[in-house]
């Protein structure tokens, strides 16, 4: 039985990585899948392999900072499928730097896309789940922002931000019937995990208690669990995923 048929669904950063083996997972369990990006180019290609699922892909160009552009993403999603039932915030990106080293514009540019975003696209959806009374939010945080990382002060603010967000709004909503959770993941093998020093790779495995990286498809697994009627009583929970290193 798949679990989303008939759902429809926005996934922020749904073009690669984490977010476009979401919306590819979305599409397997029988949803609709709107995907946001800030490239067009891989929109499209993401947006061909989500219709080659069998399910409708819509293909959004988007910027999560500008809260016009979120909501017309939310309309014309509206507009298309006249409803939406799950958001995926997953649009994120890193600037690296040693505290004492890192520009103010990569610490507001990173605050802004992780941390902004995720609050740009909850405000926007929600208003249309408050008057559905019923919609599940997860935002994508990371563990980085349970427990820190040497230069990586920007993107650990912003992710605990995420989760400090994720715990208010689900208490706010819930009187709705809506449920709003993150998940944290680990170390997962992606474009963007690709691009770290092999001695920075080795010494992540290493504070691995299962000694290997995760997968896409890890995150995936659990958003369509929680974005599910059958995680209908979970709420305000950050769940890592991420082989036992928090």
């Amino acid at each position: 039985m798949m679990l989303l048929k008939d759902k429809v669904a926005i996934i922020t950063g749904g073009a690669r990585g984490i977010g476009k083996e979401i919306a590819l997972t979305f599409a397997r369990e029988g949803a609709k899948v709107a995907i946001a990006d800030i490239n067009p180019q891989t929109l499209k290609e993401a947006e061909k392999e989500i219709a080659s699922c069998g399910v409708e892909a819509l293909a959004l160009t988007v910027d999560v900072t500008d809260y016009t552009q979120v909501g017309q993403m939310v309309n014309k999603t509206l507009d298309k499928f006249k409803k939406i039932d799950i958001l995926i915030s997953n649009a994120g990106i890193t600037a690296d730097a040693l505290l004492v080293r890192m520009k103010e514009e990569d610490w507001d540019r990173v605050l802004a896309v992780n941390l902004k975003g995720t609050f740009n696209c909850t405000k926007a959806v929600s208003r249309v789940m408050i008057k559905q009374r019923s919609g599940k939010i997860i935002n994508i945080a990371s563990i980085i922002g349970l427990i820190g990382n040497v230069g990586q002060a920007n993107y650990a603010a912003s992710k605990a931000g995420v989760i400090g967000l994720t715990k208010s709004a689900a208490r706010e909503l819930a009187p709705r019937g809506i449920n709003v959770n993150a998940i944290a993941p680990g170390f997962i093998q992606t474009e963007m995990t690709q691009r770290l020093p092999e001695e920075v790779k080795s010494k992540m495995l290493e504070a691995i208690p299962l000694k290997k990286f995760g997968q896409p498809r890890d995150v995936a697994r659990l958003a369509a669990f929680l974005a599910s009627d059958e995680a209908g009583y979970i709420t305000g929970q950050t769940i890592c995923v991420d082989g036992g290193m928090v």
